[in-house]
């Protein structure tokens, strides 16, 4: 026997108290790799008590260690009701266990220990058993906490307050005793506390009853044996300018880069820049070029460094919407793990975030992503949670310039190591303080993908562009230059470095005069004469305006209906082409249906107001129709960008903007306000237009309006 790896060596003290002692480092762990054989009997059978007792196994499994379990199922309230109307009382117990076994499987606390026990469980090293209390007419739960270490000579035995759970051995103050057979003064009490565990294994503890367990478990446990043994290595980043290999490699809690998945080269240099950068930084990646793609790998990277150094890794991704955590969850799925999806109520995740951050404390696991609406980041449950992790952590924003609001941005955890924002535009419009907020917290863009180069790559699609002019009706122009001209009026006593609040006067004043131009009126029968060219096509995308026409308001007329019920209705009534909305207040399995028929050629029309333009994935779109698109850059590269993603059988996709312009000769609009309204609308036009497969078509459509107001410079 190896003298360096006994009991003996092992340096174990006769007592381990939470102030003073690391119950897990110090004890379960250097036992566990001295021990030829482990018996525990402890409380209730729990994900994180394999956790623990994942600690230190890899030696313990190496030198053919054995090992026996006693434990007693937790019961929910339908266990104890069948157990009253007479079930069978074994069925019932080993459902429980059962029960919690399965729930571990998806559990990063538990399941690479989980795997580790389905080894000894193949190799015929692990028995499990479960126990109760069995008196009178009393069903209750075996609550004893012993256990014993052998080598193959001593024992050590110990018992205490301690339950072997993550809150037991991290949370809570707790205390144990050890009993070492080697000393004189514990040597009876070790043989005692030894006998006491055989007679309970072999059943014969009065008013206790043990029921073999090992054969019912022993299909959850090889199962995950085999899915968690698998390992491919995966080249460890480099910092030096070396070019990266995207390889897979599989570890408990560890993203890992799908072996099917391939990695585009602007992909791995967007990877490589940021870790240039030491792991913070922003990529510019055009909407479509695979920015959650290009993250996650990062992300595995980073896994991949810090799991060789022993550190876990805690990956906070912020989203600004619900179906967004869906989103990338399904993503990170593919990259093995399990994400814990953290918004609407706090008990709905909490309790498993706060288990992760105890497993990563113990390092009971490499790693573990939770994904978040920006919404629930902000919320002070979610923050208290955050600032108090200890270990490293990355941080990763999609859509980040959305955290440059004054409300996020100071909630961003300085404690984050590594911190990744990604953006086709992480520039806030009107908002240099936020911008510079952003870039102060996660660093500067340190790569770009703009459309342009996307397109000549073959990330994207290429693409037609139809500008319809419209004309406002004397009405609209009328309200348009009202409001134009009380804002002319603040600008001219006050100066603003950064976008009005939505609430205040004239951010109210920018939104009227913003939703003028998108619900002007001549847009419907244009949006009728454009879609019955396209009456045949499939995949389109309609975005309308928010809200309600301005006028409907002025006039007293609120019942008026929505632009997007109105063209919703032209559709299906004189059109008869399928189509479904998909807004704010469309449900999460409803979005999901409405995108799945889509997908299935079911509909031909997606109608949409602003709930398209961030991250949702429908690369089966071919025809996007912009009936509202502001000069706001974000929104309108977003909109482009959702029909350049590739699809099966999708060569080119096509785009209709709707540009709206004063009428010819209109009385009462001075000049220099009419030019302003064009130029704003040609700024969006002139930028779809240069990368559009007919830009010549394009600009001749234009050329009228750029004479009439000399604006050939925009």
């Amino acid at each position: 026997m190896n003298e360096r790896h006994t009991l003996r060596n092992a340096n174990l003290r006769s007592e381990y108290r939470s102030d003073r002692s690391d119950v897990v480092g110090e004890f379960y762990v250097p036992s566990l790799q001295a021990a030829q054989k482990y018996d525990r009997a402890v409380g209730y059978f729990s994900a994180s008590t394999l956790a623990v007792l994942g600690r230190g196994l890899d030696d313990f499994i190496e030198r053919g260690g054995v090992m026996r379990i006693v434990a007693s199922p937790y019961l929910q309230a339908e266990d104890v009701a069948d157990i009253e109307a007479g079930y069978a009382l074994r069925s019932v117990l080993e459902r429980a266990a059962l029960r919690d076994l399965e729930r571990a499987v998806g559990d990063p606390r538990a399941a690479k220990s989980l795997g580790k026990l389905g080894t000894l469980v193949a190799a015929g090293r692990l028995d499990i058993k479960l126990a109760y209390v069995a008196s009178g007419n009393r069903v209750g739960m075996y609550h004893e906490k012993i256990g014993i270490f052998r080598d193959s000579r001593d024992l050590a035995a110990f018992k205490g307050s301690a339950n072997e759970t993550l809150s037991g051995l991290v949370g809570n103050f707790e205390s144990i005793e050890v009993f070492r057979s080697w000393d004189d003064r514990d040597a009876d009490r070790a043989l005692r506390i030894n006998m006491d565990f055989e007679d309970l294994w072999q059943d014969r503890t009065p008013i206790l009853r043990v029921i073999p367990f090992t054969d019912a478990a022993k299909t959850i446990l090889e199962r995950c044996a085999r899915e968690t043994s698998g390992s491919i290595e995966m080249d460890t980043i480099p910092t030096d300018g070396a070019p990266i290999s995207l390889v897979a490699h599989d570890a408990l809690g560890m993203l890992t880069i799908p072996a099917e998945l391939r990695v585009r080269d602007y992909q791995k240099q967007a990877v490589q820049e940021w870790f240039g950068k030491g792991g913070r930084g922003i990529l510019r990646m055009a909407t479509g070029t695979g920015k959650t793609l290009t993250a996650l790998s990062a992300a595995a990277q980073v896994s991949k460094v810090l799991q060789k150094r022993g550190q876990p890794l805690l990956t906070v991704v912020i989203v600004p919407y619900q179906h967004l955590v869906d989103q990338w969850s399904k993503d990170i799925e593919w990259f093995g793990i399990t994400s814990i999806r953290a918004y609407e109520k706090a008990e709905s995740w909490y309790r498993r975030a706060s288990n992760l951050q105890d497993a990563l404390a113990l390092k009971a696991t490499a790693g573990g992503v939770i994904v978040t609406t920006n919404k629930t980041f902000g919320d002070s449950v979610f923050q208290s949670m955050v600032k108090r992790h200890t270990g490293q952590m990355l941080v990763i924003a999609d859509e980040v310039h959305n955290l440059g609001a004054k409300h996020l941005r100071a909630q961003l955890p300085e404690n984050a190591t590594f911190r990744l924002g990604l953006s086709a535009t992480p520039e806030r419009w009107f908002d240099d303080e936020g911008t510079a907020a952003l870039t102060d917290y996660f660093g500067d863009v340190v790569f770009e993908m703009g459309i342009g180069d996307a397109i000549k790559m073959g990330a994207l699609c290429r693409y037609t562009y139809t500008p319809v002019i419209v004309n406002l009706d004397d009405e609209e122009t009328e309200l348009y230059v009202e409001v134009t001209e009380k804002i002319a009026k603040i600008f001219a006593v006050q100066q603003f470095t950064e976008e009005p609040d939505e609430d205040s006067p004239l951010g109210a004043l920018f939104r009227k005069r913003s939703n003028i131009l998108g619900h002007a009126r001549a847009k419907l029968p244009a949006l009728m004469r454009e879609m019955e060219k396209r009456r045949d096509g499939w995949y389109q995308l309609l975005y309308c305006a928010e809200g309600r026409h301005p006028l409907s308001y002025e006039n007293g007329a609120p019942d008026e209906p929505s632009q997007l019920d109105q063209a919703l209705g032209l559709i299906g009534n004189q059109l008869h082409m399928p189509a479904a909305r998909y807004v704010a207040e469309t449900k999460r399995p409803d979005r999901q249906e409405v995108l799945q028929r889509f997908s299935n050629r079911d509909l031909q029309v997606i109608a949409s107001m602003r709930c398209l333009d961030e991250g949702v994935d429908v690369p089966a779109a071919r025809t996007a129709y912009l009936l509202a698109s502001s000069s706001n850059p974000r929104q309108f590269i977003q909109r482009r960008g959702r029909v350049l993603r590739h699809a099966p059988g999708k060569t080119m996709a096509d785009i209709v903007d709707f540009i709206v312009v004063p009428p010819e000769g209109a009385v009462g609009i001075q000049h220099e306000t009419e030019r302003r309204m064009v130029a704003r609308e040609l700024t969006r036009v002139t930028e779809f237009a240069h990368l559009a497969e007919n830009e010549a078509e394009t600009l001749d459509i234009l050329r009228p309006l750029r004479t009439r107001y000399g604006l050939f410079d925009v």
